[in-house]
C-alpha cells in the first residue's frame, strides 16, 4: 500500500468515508498525490495530452488567440493565461505562433498560471524561462483588470466531482471506506439522499444501478471564469473530453503508465480523471452573463483552424521519418477513433467580444 493510500485509510477510520471528490482532490492534491510529486507527461509519464503529440495544436491555439485579438479592437494590454500548464509544453509552442503577430505578443503584460503543484512550476519556469510568468493557486486569484486569453486543455477533467447510485431506496452516494482486509473500497453511504437533493434535474427519472457525476467544484471555476471574462473580456477555451447530454454512468478512471488501473489501487501514484458534463460548465458560464459557444468536436475545431495546412507546410521541410511523426501526431488530434470526437471544445466569451476563432455564429449556447 502507498503512503498516500495508508493515510486515506487512516482518514476514513478516524473519520468515516470519504466522498469520491475528497478521495480525487487528495489523490491529486496531497504533498504524497500525483500532481504533489509532479508527474511525467508524454510517453515518459502515464498519459500523453494533445501538445505532447504535436506542436501543431499549440500553435493553431496561438493563431486563434492572434485572431480574437484583432477581432476585438486589437487592445493594447491583454493576460495571456493558462489551467493547468502541466509540462508547459502547450504554452512554449503557443508562444512561439504568437511571434507571428509581433504587436500581439507585445500586448501580453502577463502570462498568468493556475498552478497549485510546487514541482510542475518548476518546471514551468524552467520550460518558459523568458516569459513574464506570474503564477496562482486557484482560478479565483487571477486579475481581471485586463482581457483574459484563457487556455484550459485537461483541466476541467482532474477537478473532483461525486458520485450517486440510484437503489431502491433512493439515491445513495458512492464513498471511500476500508474493507475487512484494510484495502480500500467502493461503498454506498447507508442513508439515501434527502428529498432536497432531487432538485437537481439529472437525479431524475434513473434506472435502478444508475450512477449520476455531479462537478459542482468545475462548475464554480465556469462561475468565476466566466465573471472574470465578462469584467475584463476575452475568451476562454476549454478543451477537454466529455459529452453534453448523458444522464448517467460510471466515468471516473485512473490511469498509470499509459493503462487503465484501478482508481482505488494506486492513490497518488496514477491520476485519475472523469468526463466532463459540457452542459453543466456552459450552464455556469451562462449564468454569469457571457456568452458561450459549443461544444464541438476538437476535430471540427481543428480542422476550422488549418491544421491541415499547417501540417503540409511543416512535412514540406521536415525529413521523411520527421514528416511520418507530424502525421500520426495530427491524426491522433482529429480522428475520431482517438481525441476528435471524444474531446470536445467549449468557448466563453465576453458579452462584447466577437464570435470566437473556430467556432461559427449558430453554435452559440441557447
Amino acid at each position: 500500500m502507498s503512503v498516500l493510500a495508508e493515510r486515506i485509510a487512516a482518514l476514513v477510520r478516524a473519520h468515516g468515508p470519504l466522498d469520491v471528490g475528497r478521495f480525487m482532490l487528495l489523490c491529486a492534491a496531497h504533498r504524497e498525490g500525483y500532481y504533489g510529486r509532479g508527474p511525467e507527461f508524454g510517453v515518459e509519464g502515464d498519459f500523453v495530452t494533445a501538445p505532447e503529440l504535436s506542436q501543431i495544436f499549440g500553435e493553431l491555439l496561438g493563431l486563434a488567440c492572434i485572431a480574437h485579438w484583432r477581432a476585438s479592437g486589437r487592445p493594447q494590454a491583454i493576460r495571456l493565461v493558462e489551467l493547468g500548464p502541466g509540462s508547459g509544453t502547450l504554452l512554449f509552442d503557443l508562444w512561439r505562433a504568437l511571434a507571428t503577430d509581433p504587436a500581439c505578443r507585445a500586448a501580453v503584460r502577463s502570462v498568468e498560471l493556475v498552478e497549485a503543484s510546487a514541482a510542475l512550476r518548476e518546471r514551468q519556469r524552467q520550460r518558459l524561462s523568458g516569459l513574464p510568468l506570474v503564477f496562482h493557486s486557484a482560478v479565483d486569484q487571477l486579475p481581471d483588470d485586463l482581457p483574459l486569453l484563457v487556455i484550459a486543455n485537461e483541466f476541467f477533467d482532474a477537478l473532483p466531482m461525486r458520485q450517486y447510485v440510484c437503489t431502491a431506496e433512493g439515491l445513495r452516494e458512492r464513498v471511500v471506506v476500508v474493507d475487512a482486509h484494510g484495502r480500500l473500497a467502493f461503498a454506498l453511504h447507508p442513508h439515501p439522499l434527502p428529498k432536497a437533493a432531487l432538485a437537481d434535474p439529472r437525479l431524475g427519472d434513473l434506472a435502478e444501478g444508475a450512477v449520476v457525476e455531479l462537478a459542482p467544484a468545475r462548475e464554480a471555476v465556469a462561475a468565476i471564469l466566466a465573471a472574470k471574462l465578462r469584467r475584463a473580456g476575452g475568451l476562454a477555451l476549454v478543451i477537454d473530453y466529455g459529452y453534453v447530454d448523458r444522464p448517467s454512468g460510471d466515468t471516473l478512471q485512473a490511469v498509470l503508465r499509459h493503462a487503465r488501473v484501478d482508481p482505488l489501487a494506486h492513490p497518488g501514484q496514477a491520476d485519475l480523471s472523469s468526463h466532463v458534463d459540457f452542459r453543466a460548465l456552459a450552464t455556469a458560464a451562462r449564468g454569469e452573463g457571457i456568452a458561450v459557444y459549443g461544444p464541438i468536436a476538437q476535430a471540427t475545431f481543428l480542422e476550422r483552424l488549418g491544421i491541415r495546412l499547417r501540417l503540409s507546410r511543416l512535412c514540406a521541410r521536415a525529413s521523411p521519418e520527421q514528416a511520418r511523426r507530424l502525421e500520426q501526431g495530427v491524426a491522433r488530434l482529429v480522428d475520431p477513433a482517438h481525441m476528435g470526437e471524444l474531446f470536445r471544445v467549449l468557448a466563453l466569451v465576453a458579452p462584447q467580444d466577437p464570435v470566437p476563432p473556430g467556432f461559427v455564429a449558430g453554435e452559440m449556447w441557447r
